[in-house]
């Protein structure tokens, strides 16, 4: 019999702590909880202490975002000897049969490093936003449905987002968790990318199920400068260049700098001073980012358990 665990992360969590876990209690498939708290305000962590009594709760003084507490719970559950995780969201809930039906095809596929569940809304009345943008770009499984041919078991996909994943702990032993530059949003991509690196599949399985409160996000006004525009500017330049399937010289990379400076350059003729300090601050951070990049890179195409602590 081997060992089972499932991590979740919560950030003020609680209107859907008691689905998501009740949904864990009532599967077929018996599996120990943790829990990795980014330090919620909503009294998350209390409540879960006092009415799941057996669930191990990692609570943290600061928010570490999605990948590294993540990474947080994998380390423990591996620590602990698990043979598989499943990383799940706070806002979804899976079927009774889940996992059962996930961990049955991960046995007999051993080739798949992670197996995702289809995605469907809070009330499972359509697919989940996110899953039917990025999975139905599967050809085969998307021609197969409008055909209505009969579904195969399971499809490949080169992305799926990482709200309900099935890994294997040898997954973890050959690429490790999530890479840390990435706060929130991009860590799934990353992780994706190093994947398909490794030459590790990544799947769909037809007939399992999650429901996920996901609406599409409303982006903050990404206005010239704004905070909102430097976050998005550099998760842009991570998911490029951080991407070790494609090969970028350093001079791609310097390329980067040249191109703020002559922005830069640009506008002193323009005498802007609001443009030359909005672009001296990017030349700042891409620099720093830069560099952080060319490390996680050569970090990434080694196959080891990177970022966790086993």
């Amino acid at each position: 019999m081997f060992s089972f665990y499932t991590v979740i992360v919560t950030y003020n969590g609680r209107r859907w702590i008691d689905k998501c876990i009740d949904s864990l209690y009532e599967s077929s498939f018996q599996n120990n909880i943790i829990i990795v708290d980014n330090n919620s305000v909503d009294n998350t962590v209390s409540y879960i202490k006092r009415k799941y009594t057996d669930i191990y709760v990692l609570a943290q003084e600061q928010n570490l975002g999605f990948g590294k507490a993540n990474n947080l719970g994998i380390s423990y559950a591996l620590q602990k000897g698990a043979d598989f995780i499943f990383l799940l969201n706070q806002d979804a809930m899976i079927k009774k049969n889940t996992l059962e039906k996930l961990i049955k095809v991960s046995n007999d596929y051993p080739e798949y490093g992670v197996l995702s569940p289809f995605h469907l809304d809070w009330d499972g009345s359509k697919l989940e936003y996110y899953f039917s943008k990025f999975t139905l770009k599967n050809i085969e499984l998307y021609s197969d449905y409008v055909l209505q041919k009969e579904l195969k078991l399971l499809y490949e996909v080169p992305f799926i987002n990482a709200a309900a994943w099935l890994v294997p702990r040898k997954t973890f032993e050959a690429v490790g968790g999530f890479d840390p530059i990435f706060h929130h949003y991009g860590e799934d991509n990353n992780y994706c990318q190093r994947l398909n690196f490794h030459k590790i599949k990544i799947g769909v399985v037809t007939g399992s199920f999650i429901f996920h409160d996901s609406k599409k996000r409303r982006e903050p006004p990404n206005y010239l400068f704004s905070e909102a525009y430097y976050l998005d500017e550099v998760k842009k330049l991570q998911i490029k260049y951080a991407n070790i399937n494609d090969h970028y010289s350093e001079r791609a990379l310097n390329n980067e700098l040249k191109h703020i400076n002559k922005l830069i350059l640009i506008n002193a003729f323009k005498l802007n001073n609001r443009a030359i300090c909005g672009y001296l601050k990017k030349y700042r951070i891409f620099k720093k980012n830069i560099e952080i990049i060319a490390q996680s890179r050569k970090q990434n195409i080694v196959k080891k358990p990177n970022y966790l602590n086993l």
